[in-house]
């Protein structure tokens, strides 16, 4: 068995009887749980890449460096950057089929510290990002009113500032005037008039609680029994997002004011290519859309079978995601075109607002005044519920796959006890962002040593600008907090590197050949489901190279 592959397999030069003497020799078995279809792979891959961030980071960042001449930037870093990684990481997952603990001892064995930096880093995102989905929930059962609340300034919520000029004559926009958009958003959903700052927290709001604890409850029946559960829910999750898109762009386009937004949308400026920051940005944006390196990809493929195109689902996933991102520009700015219009200012003037605020800020305000608001109302945060929840399946299942696989003993039967254990942590974890003021939780990314990803790293801490949230800005010992949230993901690389070495037994010599020698993976494939046809000699001789 250690020198040959099992006769059922496909034989591989690679595993000869030297090889294993050298390297240990690992089996899969069949019993790993599956798909149900490859369609439900797909839609839970294309849901976690396709999130929150295409509809507000991407249009946003296209804009500040340059418009159209962006996408060339944009393009390259995928093409050279993202979309291998992707690929690369769907390969080790399907051929490996474990999670992003155990895969280090197929690759490196004392880098494991690693995977475990990858779990604690998708616990801290559950945190906040199920927050911002339940404050789109909030949106949504506000949304059932045949008048928005708000479109106006006669709510107990408002301030003396908050001017209204939809529909009204002769109104000037002043640097102190709010929105009732802003002021729903600051004042009544938020409420951080309420605090004056990090020491006065305040408590937890309520209503928000109630929303965030009906988004975790979809999370965990959406997860409990793995991806046969996850499989069907995301056909709901990931496609509704797209009729939802389409509908919104079809009506933005019919906006007076829309070409002026899609003018600035896409307007080259070509100067802006010769600024390192541009390049940077566009890093930046193609690795946290696609996500490579946080584990989840990993997890997703190895449920796959072990003959299915990953390559092809890589191409297809990765264009499907810059494609959303692409149109979703339109979506985005064909309204700031029309908010422009009525405003009467120029659309730089009211695209100034970024992340969340151009979605529960921005783009409500001008759902408000459209007629049939209610409806799009409802459904544009009825996509942005179904956006966030497929990320958020993604980054969770990429922690249980992690740890089910490196502790099967403990819980390979008990998947349903420990979904309920690790989504009620994160719902406790996630009270703090439910406060009267909105805390601020820095992530130091923990990703694969690639060049591309520690300079886009290394570029950001050079250049961090003032921590602020609206006029607040964040006291020095705040920083130092953040910083120290961030060292607690991936202060565990150098502890398991420690820990490897002081608990293997031998020489310093025979610990590091044993620490840095990966396990090989022999697949064990059932003859009835081997296509003799579509594996060849070159394919199994790449993926033993992975």
């Amino acid at each position: 068995m250690a020198g040959t592959l099992p006769q059922h397999g496909s034989p591989n030069s690679g595993y000869s009887a030297n090889n294993a003497a050298a390297v240990p020799a690992v089996t899969q078995t069949d019993s790993r749980d599956k798909w149900s279809k490859k369609m439900d792979f797909l839609l839970s891959v294309i849901g976690f890449a396709v999130d929150l961030g295409n509809v507000w980071r991407f249009p946003y960042i296209c804009y500040q460096n340059g418009g159209g001449a962006f996408l060339i930037p944009y393009i390259l870093m995928a093409i050279f950057g993202g979309v291998p990684l992707f690929y690369m990481e769907l390969a080790l997952g399907q051929f490996h089929r474990t999670g992003a603990i155990s895969i280090w001892k197929h690759i490196c064995p004392i880098f494991k510290g690693i995977g475990y930096a990858i779990c604690v880093i998708a616990l801290y995102v559950s945190f906040y990002y199920n927050t911002i989905i339940a404050w789109a929930l909030f949106y949504f059962y506000s949304s059932f009113s045949s008048i928005l609340p708000w479109t106006n300034c006669d709510n107990v919520w408002n301030t003396p500032d908050c001017t209204n000029y939809f529909g009204v004559d002769n109104v000037t926009w002043t640097n102190s005037s709010r929105s009732p958009a802003e002021e729903f958003y600051t004042r009544n959903v938020l409420e951080i008039h309420k605090s004056s700052g990090l020491r006065d927290v305040g408590g937890v709001r309520w209503q928000l609680m109630l929303c965030l604890f009906l988004i975790f409850t979809i999370v965990y029946f959406s997860l409990w029994k793995g991806v046969r559960t996850s499989g069907k829910v995301v056909w709901v999750t990931a496609t509704l997002p797209y009729i939802v898109l389409f509908i919104l762009l079809i009506r933005g386009a019919t906006l007076p004011g829309a070409w002026r937004g899609v003018v600035f949308y896409l307007k080259p400026q070509w100067d802006k290519l010769l600024e390192t920051s541009v390049w940077v940005d566009a890093a930046a944006q193609i690795f946290f859309s696609l996500g490579p390196g946080f584990g989840v990809l990993l997890a997703l493929s190895s449920y796959n079978p072990f003959t299915n195109n990953c390559y092809r689902d890589a191409i297809v996933t990765s264009l499907v995601n810059c494609l959303t991102s692409f149109v979703s520009g339109f979506v985005i700015f064909t309204v700031l075109g029309y908010m422009a219009e009525m405003r009467k200012v120029e659309v730089e003037d009211v695209a100034k607002d970024k992340g969340p605020s151009l979605l529960f800020i921005t783009y409500p305000e001008a759902i408000a005044n459209m007629m049939g608001s209610t409806f799009f109302a409802i459904i544009f945060f009825v996509m942005m519920i179904t956006l966030g929840l497929d990320s958020t399946f993604g980054g969770l299942e990429a922690i249980i796959t992690a740890v089910l696989d490196e502790y099967p003993e403990y819980f390979s039967h008990r998947r349903e006890l420990f979904v309920l254990g690790l989504v009620v942590v994160c719902f406790l974890g996630s009270l703090s962002t439910l406060t009267n003021v909105k805390t601020y939780v820095m992530i130091v990314a923990s990703s694969p040593t690639w060049f591309l990803q520690n300079y886009i790293i290394v570029s950001s801490l050079l250049k961090t600008p003032p921590l602020t949230l609206f006029d607040y800005k964040y006291p020095d010992w705040s920083i130092t907090v953040g910083y120290i949230i961030g060292l607690s993901s991936f202060m565990w690389i150098p502890i398991y590197m420690v820990y490897k070495l002081v608990w293997t037994p031998g020489s310093l010599k025979q610990r590091l050949a044993v620490c840095l020698r990966p396990e090989r993976t022999i697949p064990d494939i059932h003859p009835d489901s081997l296509n003799m046809a579509a594996v060849s000699q070159k394919d199994m001789n790449t993926s033993v190279c992975l």
